[in-house]
């Protein structure tokens, strides 16, 4: 039964303007929520899907935006964990608890049967001229509301700001959760990050919280890496040729190094950047199918190469610590808000993420 209308910035072709829309939302489902969205960031994935590079946007039209935070508004039969007026986080996942990999703790790895169908656009929910419309990643939070399945909401406390939460949905939980999740960084180790947006100020930000000691940032742009240092970068380069300039800095090579561009040929010059036995994680993602090319003598030398996945994170373990460590002043969400704007003004927040000029931009309600 379709219950309400609401608005939402709607993608009805690739490469074009968001299209802002009256919709129609359903009433949620036996195990769904109804979230009033407050808060949206925009991210780069949100751009992908905008230019038709996205793996999880078939074809338009699509509801986008991901990384997002409000209240839930109702719910369907069977909810047990949250309840009307509860303050959440939607996360990008919602494990099943149940599945092989779940059951191992690969909970971002859930081959459970709603799993797929969630990130491809989950079930039909919403409306637009009485035909289905997608929703990117089965939330589409560039819209008053959105429906998801219980598990992907993560309960926050109502003196919690939503700006600063809807951060730790993407952004921030796999900038984090790439040092601590996936490559377990030690205190007092050396670590490169490469790219110095949003998600490259995160690995920072988690670097700072494992522990290490020495922390190069590198990008092309040198106004990043002066917001770098302000996150906790120990030193900043302007990249040119990554393997000479951190061993100017760290004799031999860092022992970890985070990719967090997605520009083909980066994590190669990332790879190469490290020290024998050390170990690079992919977190920015290149175009799909696109070849990598390694020197296989530093494959040799005992190096690794990893890949991540939204910072390996289990979202009801992680998203309250990390709400946690904002709260106590350890890690910093509100210097990551470069601008707060309405959802009248979304293409202007894609405009100024695509310029690089803004660290995350967060449409708010």
């Amino acid at each position: 039964m379709w219950h309400m209308l609401m608005r939402a910035a709607v993608l009805t072709a690739f490469h074009a303007p968001l299209e802002l829309r009256e919709v129609e939302i359903a009433d949620p489902a036996a195990g769904e929520v109804r979230v009033q969205i407050k808060a949206s960031g925009v991210c780069g994935s949100d751009l992908k899907a905008i230019d038709g590079k996205s793996p999880v946007v078939s074809r338009p039209p699509f509801i986008l935006g991901h990384e997002s935070a409000g209240v839930i508004e109702s719910v369907g039969t069977g909810v047990t964990s949250v309840k009307p007026g509860d303050h959440v986080i939607i996360a990008m996942n919602g494990p099943c608890g149940r599945c092989r990999s779940c059951g191992a703790g690969r909970f971002h790895l859930c081959t459970g049967p709603s799993r797929l169908p969630t990130i491809m656009g989950g079930a039909p929910r919403v409306t637009l001229d009485g035909a289905e419309t997608r929703r990117f990643i089965g939330i589409g939070s560039f819209a008053e509301y959105a429906v998801v399945p219980e598990p992907m909401c993560v309960k926050i406390g109502k003196s919690a700001p939503f700006d600063a939460m809807c951060l730790l949905a993407c952004g921030v939980v796999t900038g984090v959760g790439a040092v601590l999740n996936v490559a377990r960084v030690p205190p007092g180790a050396s670590v490169l990050v490469v790219g110095c947006g949003g998600v490259g100020l995160n690995v920072i930000q988690g670097a700072v919280l494992a522990g290490a000691t020495t922390i190069v940032a590198a990008d092309v742009a040198e106004r990043k890496l002066k917001l770098a240092e302000q996150f906790g970068a120990t030193c900043a380069v302007l990249a040119s040729d990554l393997p000479r300039q951190v061993n100017e800095l760290v004799r031999g090579g860092v022992d970890y190094a985070f990719d967090a561009t997605g520009v083909p040929g980066v994590l190669a010059q990332a790879f190469a950047a490290t020290q024998p036995g050390g170990t690079t994680v992919m977190v920015g993602s290149p175009p799909q199918g696109h070849p990598l090319e390694l020197d296989t003598g530093l494959l040799f030398a005992s190096r690794r190469l990893m890949g991540t996945q939204g910072g390996d994170a289990a979202p009801h373990r992680d998203l309250p610590m990390l709400a946690a460590q904002y709260a106590r002043g350890h890690l910093d969400l509100n210097a990551l808000i470069s601008e707060r704007l309405p959802l009248d003004q979304v293409n202007d927040a894609v405009a100024h993420v695509r310029q690089g000029t803004v660290a995350r931009t967060v449409i708010t309600f």
